[in-house]
């Protein structure tokens, strides 16, 4: 695991230097700390800053081929290389070191941009052809490692963090407007917006080509479900018993590439049912020690630690637990959003960036998570909610059908008497748009479009300038409606929360800020498609979720856990922000003066906002969200835009390989 920077001259000008290659790579030194490369040439250069684990000694970036006409920098891992490179020196190709970065090379030279179909990983790359001038830029299927790019001065500029870009002090410095409004609408941006004006991210399952000066994207995988009405004779005549089967082999080796690593490999432990399957399948593969990292919470009511010890007590493992207390999260806050390089509406981020210092701290680079299997075996309760909706759509005047939302909802009778009349004012909402493509997501986003009233009116205009909202921010593929309703409901899911908070914000970014490298067994791309070649029924049979995945679970876990219902990971909001002992810079943010200065927020809403939060008010949802995504966008412009302090550019100190081709002279 890595981080990339570089710099393509797309007109005729001065070549990329050295220097400007040391600024970049100093911005993401923490991604990659071990070691850096530079290459150069008169028209590129590339940066990697290296996060050494396959081929420690051997591998250091920027990778050839024999003949130095193809470079590479790259960040990720591709965990089926063995395989790959078996193949390739069976066609003639040789190898200098034993990474799968040099894979990656030789792929490309005998497949050319095809090469990403062989390729089982997560992955950001550019390599760069010297005889033909032209660069290919790719991003794995789910987007799990970051890229991001803009144009500027006649070149192409990109890095796996958007303050490499920004190193640049020519670069403009601005929020997008819309970028926000997806934030507070659907937890995170929509590649390829981001939060920052001109500045693009490359989606998931896209790659770039560049030549010529002429820059072209392309989609070369996007998820896809068999059709409802004809789903493959082979998985419609199988039981639950074999498909569980298959799941489990699959999982079994999903999980056994992803311990491929020359340093020690840990896992972390949630309690919940995802986890400990990914933990308990390592132990079942037989590796002696495994250590185990979770998140305990001083509030009891976010807290799953009794749950994480009993998992832990009963796979042996060396547990590891982080304490996350509510002064800790408003403590490293601005930190969550200088690596996060987004706005955000929760503040679970902050403990996970505890946890991977953590894992750090005790000495591992790599840990596994089980990230994913809630998006592809149906496991959020969002995917009920929508069932529960249609079904009560069919009688809209029935009085027992919404009833069934009081299960996925207990604290809705905390309401008592008024119950009824809340959720049929709440989810009854749009019950009649039954046919609409974001049906399972109305809820979600009509209630997340209430953070939007404390936009400022100057916001608001400039977002008008816009097509924005649901309409006009997600685009369907072309098989779209022959889909099923849960179907369409877990793409949506899968190309909105998942690349743009989970594996981004709550993933890739607060790991990597302690160079600690994610890999997630259910993101393999043959766990996916399995998964999604389901019928429906099979991944959640009335109101089960994870029904295949519990089943098969049951050969590795106990009862209490393949039978826990989900608890979904969520850290404290408002209780954090109103005490004595908060940092001054909350105060200052929300300020009318300082939110007057920044003009993106009504002042007097968003103040009041905060004080009722001191006067210890306990907020709602929605407030909360308003207030840790008022805050983040706050410290968004301070950091960035107000006034960016990029980190010192690597320097003598560092172990920095540099390549130089042709005349260029730094």
């Amino acid at each position: 695991m890595c981080g990339i920077a570089g710099y393509l001259n797309l007109q005729e000008g001065l070549p990329p230097s050295e220097s400007h290659l040391r600024k970049m790579l100093g911005q993401i030194r923490h991604r990659g700390p071990d070691e850096f490369g530079i290459y150069l040439d008169d028209h590129v250069g590339l940066g990697n800053a290296r996060l050494c684990i396959v081929d420690l000694a051997g591998g250091q970036q920027p990778i050839s081929n024999e003949t130095g006409d193809l470079w590479i920098v790259y960040n990720g891992e591709i965990f089926n290389y063995p395989e790959l490179r078996h193949d390739l020196e069976a066609r003639g190709h040789r190898f200098a070191t034993h990474t799968d970065t040099e894979v990656i090379v030789h792929l490309f030279e005998e497949y050319g941009t095809a090469c990403l179909e062989k390729m089982n990983g997560q992955f950001a790359f550019a390599l760069w052809d010297t005889r033909k001038r032209s660069l290919f830029i790719a991003r794995d299927r789910l987007g799990v490692r970051p890229l991001f790019y803009t144009q500027a001065g006649g070149a192409l500029i990109f890095g796996s963090e958007i303050k490499t870009i920004f190193a640049d002090s020519q670069i403009r410095r601005a929020l997008d407007h819309r970028g926000l409004a997806q934030v507070f609408s659907y937890w995170g941006p929509l590649a390829p917006t981001t939060c920052f004006e001109g500045i693009s991210e490359l989606p998931p399952g896209h790659c770039m080509v560049v030549s010529g000066g002429i820059i072209r994207t392309t989609c070369y995988w996007s998820m896809d479900f068999s059709p409802p009405d004809a789903p493959s004779g082979r998985t419609a005549r199988r039981t639950a018993a074999s498909l569980a089967d298959e799941l489990a082999e699959l999982l079994t080796d999903a999980t056994r590439i992803r311990l491929r690593a020359d340093v020690p490999v840990g896992a972390y432990l949630s309690g919940g049912l995802d986890s400990s399957v990914i933990a308990a399948i390592i132990r079942q593969i037989g590796t002696s020690r495994l250590d185990t990292f979770s998140i305990a919470f001083s509030d009891p009511e976010f807290d799953e630690s009794e749950p994480q010890r009993k998992m832990a007590d009963f796979l042996g493992t060396d547990h590891q637990v982080i304490r996350a207390t509510d002064a800790d999260i408003p403590r490293v806050f601005p930190e969550i959003v200088w690596h996060t390089e987004t706005a955000l509406t929760r503040t679970a981020p902050a403990p996970m960036f505890l946890l991977s210092k953590l894992v750090r701290d005790r000495g591992y680079k790599v840990v596994l998570t089980g990230e994913g299997a809630d998006e592809f075996l149906a496991g959020y309760d969002i995917f009920k909610e929508a069932k529960i909706r249609r079904f009560w759509a069919r009688e809209p005047g029935s009085q027992r059908r919404p009833q069934l939302l009081r299960r996925l909802y207990p604290e809705i009778l905390r309401l008592g008497a008024s119950a009824p009349a809340f959720m049929k004012a709440f989810f009854g909402t749009g019950l009649e748009e039954t046919d609409a493509p974001d049906f399972s997501h109305q809820i979600r986003w009509k209630n997340n479009l209430r953070t939007h009233r404390f936009f400022s009116a100057e916001f608001v205009v400039n977002l008008s300038r816009f097509p924005h909202g649901p309409k006009a921010d997600l685009s369907y593929p072309k098989n779209f409606s022959r889909w099923d309703h849960l179907q369409q409901a877990q793409y949506i899911e899968a190309t909105t929360f998942l690349p743009g908070y989970l594996l981004c914000s709550q993933g890739d970014r607060v790991a990597m800020a302690h160079a600690v490298e994610g890999r997630y067994p259910f993101l393999d791309k043959r766990v996916v498609a399995f998964c999604n070649a389901l019928p429906s029924e099979i991944k959640m049979p009335a109101l089960r979720d994870k029904a295949l995945l519990r089943e098969a679970a049951k050969r590795w876990l106990p009862q209490e856990i393949t039978q826990r219902r989900k608890r979904p990971y969520r850290a404290p909001i408002h209780r954090c922000f109103g005490k004595p002992e908060t940092p001054a810079y909350v105060a200052e943010l929300f300020s009318e003066d300082s939110l007057r200065q920044s003009g993106l927020f009504s002042p007097v809403p968003s103040a009041r906002l905060y004080q009722a939060v001191r006067q210890g008010r306990a907020l709602g949802e929605t407030d909360e969200m308003a207030l840790i995504g008022i805050l983040s966008t706050e410290l968004l412009n301070a950091q960035f835009v107000k006034a960016f302090s990029p980190r010192p550019a690597l320097n003598g100190h560092d172990r920095v390989k540099i390549i130089h081709q042709g005349r260029h002279a730094s």
